[in-house]
């Protein structure tokens, strides 16, 4: 994308005045994004993005400028603008990049951008007609799609060259039943690190009335009851929880500062026996998933939690350098407009020995939640809360009448403690993750969980 020898230009003008550590990100990415309502495609962007984002460490103290002018002379004049934040004196770095080729764990059978809109628009088409045709009760059905290729070179002082492609694609499919002045909404929302090839090994008339579905359940549900009581969660987007209570508390984003509740605790007993979790960025093809980190760090499979001791953070460079720990090949940003730092790739809850059964049968009065929405989490505290977006009541061991409304309020540490089953059913869900560094793609995942008590707020 660049000329190596104007790269070792841009790393050694930035440490000019004293910087011990400079790094290139350089981007090219491009993809496509339709809007489909009611049958009609409401918007439809083929965008083009491409920039560089120069950083320079001392120390704990970090520089980050970014253009998309590709001349060598704002090049140059933007690695000097970011040289003067930094007071030192010059250091003698030789700097000698050395591409290195790395393994492409995520193949690629068929780019988004030799697929003609049609075909796209195709897929779109028929998840709606399967949504809206699967009762009198869907109203409105969205749908969103979206593909796109993200193409990176990465170079620091230190030595690193490596270059990375990224493809994903997605789509998101949204119901809505109604019926008199009631309305209620069910989503699925599948992706992969994959090209058009995703849309013909999925079912997407299948996950589209599987949306209708959620709607129209929650939809003639009754309000879900209150109070401190068990509940077991189902598996793939169920992770969300693990996610958003846990996850965002054990990136060095939040560690190295102190501001987790789980700094300071490796080795320490932090979850159940039955509780084991791992982030891992080289799982092939999966939404998270990419061959390096955002610093050009090889991503990797990271131990987080092994039978409820904490084994391992998410750590980038420079929380690294506040951690004395090395990278986990765990930064990530969302585009060269975004200095990296750590972040979850495909986090998870890895499988137990409980089957789903077994939890429902030694539950005497509880909740099920199928399928989970949206959340949020205090880091430095851990408390959390979380919608049930489809709900079902459990009693005397049963699965009974579906329940609507239910949110999950709690304390991460703490619910940590309290998974009690884990089952064998592992299945991952794909989100969109925000923090300091962009929002990002993010797989959370776990088997089914059964939670021995936890607060669940109704009407």
């Amino acid at each position: 994308m660049l000329d190596q020898k104007l790269i070792e230009d841009i790393l050694g003008e930035a440490l000019t005045t004293g910087g011990d550590f400079s790094e290139v990100f350089i981007e090219n990415k491009s993809g496509d994004s339709f809007y489909l309502v009611d049958g009609k495609v409401e918007q439809a962007i083929a965008g083009k993005d491409f920039g560089i984002g120069i950083r320079i460490f001392k120390g704990l103290f970090s520089v980050y400028a970014y253009t998309n002018d590709m001349s060598r002379e704002n090049l140059i004049k933007t690695a000097k603008k970011a040289a003067q934040a930094i007071k030192g004196t010059k250091e003698d770095i030789t700097i000698n990049l050395l591409k290195k080729d790395i393994e492409n764990n995520n193949k690629i059978l068929l780019m988004p951008s030799t697929v003609k809109k049609d075909e796209k628009i195709d897929v779109m088409r028929e998840a709606y007609e399967a949504a809206k045709n699967y009762d009198e009760c869907i109203s409105q059905v969205r749908i969103n799609y979206n593909d796109y290729t993200q193409n990176v070179l990465i170079a620091n002082s230190e030595g690193t060259y490596v270059e990375d492609s990224r493809t994903r694609s997605r789509i998101g499919i949204e119901s809505i039943a109604s019926k008199m002045n009631e309305m209620q909404t069910g989503s699925y929302r599948p992706g992969a690190s994959k090209g058009f090839e995703f849309f013909k090994e999925i079912d997407v008339k299948e996950y589209a009335k599987e949306a209708s579905r959620i709607a129209k359940t929650m939809l003639n549900a009754e309000y879900a009851p209150s109070g401190k009581m068990p509940v077991i969660i189902d598996n793939e987007f169920g992770g969300v929880i693990f996610h958003e209570a846990c996850g965002h508390g054990l990136e060095a984003t939040s560690v190295a500062k102190g501001l987790s509740v789980f700094a300071g605790k490796l080795g320490e007993k932090v979850a159940s026996d039955v509780v084991s979790a791992v982030d891992d960025g080289t799982l092939s093809n999966e939404w998270g998933s990419a061959n390096v980190d955002d610093e050009g760090t090889p991503t990797k499979r990271n131990l987080l939690i092994e039978n409820g001791i904490l084994k391992g953070y998410m750590i980038d460079k420079l929380n690294g350098r506040r951690m004395g720990m090395e990278s986990t090949g765990s930064s990530r940003r969302q585009s060269y407009k975004f200095a990296p730092t750590s972040r979850m790739t495909n986090t998870f809850i890895l499988n137990g020995n409980s089957k789903i059964e077994d939890m429902i049968k030694n539950t005497e009065k509880g909740i099920y939640a199928k399928y989970m929405g949206g959340g949020s989490v205090n880091p430095s505290t851990g408390d959390f809360n979380f919608s049930v977006m489809e709900g079902y009541i459990v009693e005397n061991g049963e699965i009974k009448e579906p329940v609507r409304g239910a949110t999950l309020i709690g304390n991460g540490p703490d619910i940590l403690n309290k998974i009690e089953m884990v089952g064998d059913n592992l299945g991952h869900g794909q989100g969109m993750c925000g923090s300091v560094s962009g929002s990002i793609p993010a797989n959370v995942g776990q088997p089914t969980i059964k939670i021995s008590e936890i607060v669940v707020g109704g009407r």
